[in-house]
């Protein structure tokens, strides 16, 4: 009920969401022509075939995969009223198990395009300073605007959220103002909305490959598009998309007309998109730009935070800290990623330094993530059982288009993109081990029938020769069926040290397709001895399991379902309740196990992934002070695999 009305509610046309779709789902594309003609153009000479070429490719991809793939087609792919690579995933991931490929692809290029996205944007808008302080290093100034970037997010955003959607609606608004203004230069370079040009300068353009990796840049922020929709609704972004194409395309057209000015001239250094701007307007022109690069920054960063505690939940990522520095709904910050992106931001500026540099290393990982939804939207037009010849159509045709760029930005390699495709390697095998060393791990787990323990664990309750261990005694279990338990709890509770409890509770957590589902249910396997809560959780809701537990046994109590008086004389006198522990297995492997070399290494990474992440009672949200970690062994070795001669 709370989806529907979550969803339903989302998606109401407003101004309100119109304005937060500008300020924070269109700040990367938004950004775009900061630096789109001037990676299209590169060194040489400003060619008129070239700029109407151009121009005419970055039209059609705008049209073709902003406008109609990403606005008109994915959009209609929202879970309960959420976006994104994860978001798609957890619908069709049913469908067939390998979508987790696709899924960790996109979501590790995603997260790479996170460092380069900051680094590019604000590098553009502050060179150009260049233009009244020819000379100025403005290395140092990137930095530092970057730097207090990644420190104010643990003090939260919400505040300064407030004002991006007028902030950028000024942005747009500017930039539309100055392309039309430069129109009536070259009336001509209207022409380039005829496909006519784009498909003749691909064709005969020597650099073809290098024109095909710089005009993507121009829709990098399509995927962002995507991932933000459960911020606006996806009727509020498609509304406020018609604004900002008009702005953009105006701009793009402008510059054009600016460019065909040029002839013959070799832009060098110079910025079409600072050239279009009058002098007295450029100081505001670089403060205004400065400010939209940052916000396009912000919501790339936030996006982010809110990948990677979806990842979590469906444990393609280690578990970390997820903190929520204001009241603000949506707000996360994660510190662990907080840093891995500034560090990926540095590494990028320390390397590349200036912006035409780092566009050799931006697209590449944004390319590879819309390949990959592509890959999941097949399985999700299919699962909305649409005709199957409008399914082959729709791969078919975006399986060229973005082969097409992923060929144009794999000639960046040797230029940048090398730099790209290892910081998404290493995100990509993060995820892959951690996921893998999860299922090897499963292999190990031994489920038993826990009905037949049902009369030891009861007499185990009432046997005062057995030292009480805690009131009510509490196990994570894994077990999908509540006529299964794993063997290891029955170990922990019988064998390796008896423990005697008034109460024994089972918790389980089912991670749910939809993103913002609440449920549970309650089954008295021994009526007031042993209890089995089950948690039905959307893999956007925090685990905070203790907090959960607690509010369930509280209305359990006021249903008079379960009393949870101590059992103490005195303390019953006095009805005061019992204590609660947490009992928490961490299961090692054996060093005498049958794995494969490829899976120990995998397991090597895992464990120091382990060691980095949070503990399990602090990724279930467990109060620390009443739990205890207890190890115990994954696999028990066989003793028939020993052999042994005995003498006497």
């Amino acid at each position: 009920m709370a989806d529907n009305s979550h969803h339903s509610s989302i998606n109401k046309v407003s101004f309100a969401g119109l304005l937060i779709s500008l300020g924070i789902v269109f700040g990367d594309i938004g950004t775009s022509p900061l630096y789109v003609f001037k990676a299209i153009m590169g060194q040489g000479a400003i060619q008129k075939d070239l700029v109407l070429g151009g121009l005419s490719c970055v039209f059609w991809t705008l049209t073709l995969q902003t406008t109609i793939k990403y606005v008109w087609i994915t959009l209609r792919a929202d879970n309960k009223g959420e976006g994104g690579i994860l978001s798609l995933y957890s619908l069709v991931r049913k469908r067939a198990p390998w979508l987790i490929f696709p899924a960790m692809i996109g979501a590790a290029t995603l997260l790479a395009d996170g460092m380069i996205t900051p680094a590019i944007t604000i590098s553009s808008a502050i060179e150009g300073l260049d233009i009244k302080f020819p000379g100025l290093p403005t290395v140092p100034i990137v930095v530092t605007i970057i730097s207090l970037l990644f420190i104010i997010q643990r003090f939260g955003t919400s505040v300064v959220g407030k004002v991006f959607g007028p902030l950028m609606t000024i942005w747009f608004s500017i930039i539309g103002v100055l392309g039309l203004s430069h129109l009536h230069l070259a009336p001509e370079v209207m022409k380039a909305i005829n496909p006519y040009y784009a498909f003749h300068i691909l064709i005969t353009y020597p650099h073809s490959l290098l024109l095909i990796g710089a005009v993507f840049l121009c829709t990098t922020g399509a995927e962002a598009l995507y991932s933000d929709m459960g911020h606006c609704g996806k009727n509020n972004i498609r509304i406020s998309w018609i604004y900002v194409k008009i702005t953009l395309i105006l701009n793009y057209f402008g510059q054009g007309a600016w460019l065909l000015t040029q002839e013959g001239r070799v832009l060098g250094g110079s910025n079409p998109f600072y050239s279009i701007m009058p002098d007295w307007f450029i100081g505001y022109g670089i403060a205004i730009a400065t400010i939209a690069a940052v916000i396009a920054s912000q919501a790339m960063i936030s996006g982010s935070y809110t990948l990677i505690s979806e990842a979590v939940r469906l444990n393609i990522w280690p578990k970390v800290a997820i903190r929520y520095p204001s009241e603000h709904k949506g707000q996360l910050y994660v510190p662990s990623i907080n840093l891995i992106l500034w560090i990926g931001c540095m590494i990028v500026i320390w390397v590349f330094e200036e912006s035409s540099r780092m566009d050799a290393a931006y697209g590449l990982a944004i390319n590879l993530t819309v390949l990959m939804t592509t890959v999941l939207m097949g399985y999700f037009l299919s699962m909305k059982k649409v005709n199957r010849a409008v399914i082959a159509l729709f791969l078919i045709a975006y399986f060229v288009i973005e082969i097409t760029f992923l060929v144009g930005n794999g000639v960046k390699i040797a230029h940048g993109g090398w730099l790209t495709l290892m910081l998404a390697t290493a995100l990509f095998v993060t995820m892959y081990c951690w996921y893998t060393a999860r299922k090897i791990k499963n292999r190990y787990v031994n489920f038993i029938n826990i009905n037949k323990y049902y009369p030891i664990i009861s007499e185990l309750s009432e046997d005062k020769s057995v030292p009480p261990y805690a009131s009510h005694l509490v196990y994570l279990t894994s077990a999908n069926f509540k006529s299964e338990i794993e063997a290891k709890i029955i170990y922990s509770i019988i064998n390796k040290k008896p423990k005697r409890a008034d109460v024994y509770w089972l918790v389980h957590v089912d991670v749910m397709d939809h993103p913002h589902t609440k449920e549970y249910s309650i089954d008295q396997l021994i009526p007031g001895k042993l209890i089995r809560i089950d948690f039905k959780l959307g893999f956007r809701e925090e685990q905070r399991i203790s907090l959960l537990f607690r509010k369930v046994v509280e209305e359990m109590v006021k249903k008079g379902e379960i009393d949870i008086t101590s059992q103490y004389d005195t303390l019953r006198k006095h009805n005061i309740p019992g204590d609660f522990k947490f009992v928490v297995l961490e299961k090692v492997l054996s060093k005498t196990n049958q794995m494969t070399w490829i899976e120990k290494v995998i397991m090597d990474i895992y464990g120091y992934l382990k060691k980095m992440s949070l503990s399990e009672e602090k990724g279930f949200g467990l109060d620390s002070s009443f739990v205890t970690i207890e190890r115990v062994p994954l696999n028990f070795p066989q003793t028939s695999e020993v052999h042994l001669i005995r003498k006497d």
